[in-house]
């Protein structure tokens, strides 16, 4: 099976392979230049791995939460090629590529991932890993630092920029010992293919028609009153 993964729903933009189980990866930080960088970098990925885009058999996008400038374009890049190639394909969350990482990484069974989203909020979302698989133990969702959920008992381990930028409330609404922040920590586009590959292998994939990003707030800025009123 062949699959090619794309994430740039953070200043993150990378993409992966995965090549019958081995897993081949381009990761770089791109700012807001998603639409000149994306493309090369698929194109000299495919390139290096010697893929043509006729023998994918599926396509996997980081759908967000994250830059709803950067959710737009990867989800639009992937339901166009899908919808091209007439492949299935399916979102992965970025928190939860977030948490296979660090949990991968370093160890960890238990992972709160946090992204900046910028106006005094973060994406947030919890989870486990267990056999190696990840499971979500609170729907994932966009609330002021200082209002995610108290999590159980235990030691978790903590990434993502929301981390970098709002350590301290998080941690104490949180409410549990942390044995390790990852602040700088991003998506992966090798992660969401980790975690959609048994999906593809179950035939659980969707029509590139019904790829959707996902945002977990509608509002994507501040009005200029409410800009006045924060800096006061």
């Amino acid at each position: 099976m062949k699959l090619l993964a794309i994430d740039t729903s953070t200043e993150a933009c990378s993409a992966a392979l995965w090549l019958d189980g081995e897993v081949r990866e381009r990761f770089e930080l791109t700012g807001r230049e998603h639409t000149q960088k994306l493309m090369p970098q698929v194109a000299s990925l495919m390139a290096e791995c010697g893929v043509s885009y006729q023998q994918l058999d599926g396509i996997v996008c980081g759908h967000g939460p994250g830059s709803f400038a950067g959710v737009r374009i990867g989800v639009g890049y992937v339901k166009g090629l899908g919808l091209a190639l007439d492949r299935p394909v399916l979102g992965v969350s970025s928190l939860a590529m977030l948490a296979l990482r660090a949990a991968r990484e370093h160890g960890a069974t238990q992972v709160l991932s946090a992204i900046d989203a910028r106006m005094n909020e973060v994406y947030f979302g919890a989870f486990e890993v267990i056999d190696g698989k990840l499971r979500e133990l609170a729907a994932e969702v966009v609330v002021p630092p200082a209002a995610i959920p108290a999590m159980s008992s235990g030691r978790w381990l903590a990434a993502g920029t929301g981390w970098g930028a709002y350590r301290e409330a998080l941690s104490a609404a949180s409410a549990v010992e942390l044995i390790e922040v990852l602040p700088g920590a991003l998506p992966h586009a090798g992660d969401a293919l980790l975690l959609a590959a048994p999906d593809f292998a179950a035939g659980r994939a969707i029509n590139a028609d019904d790829l959707a990003p996902v945002y977990l707030r509608n509002k994507v800025a501040l009005t200029l009153v409410e800009q006045a009123a924060l800096r006061k």
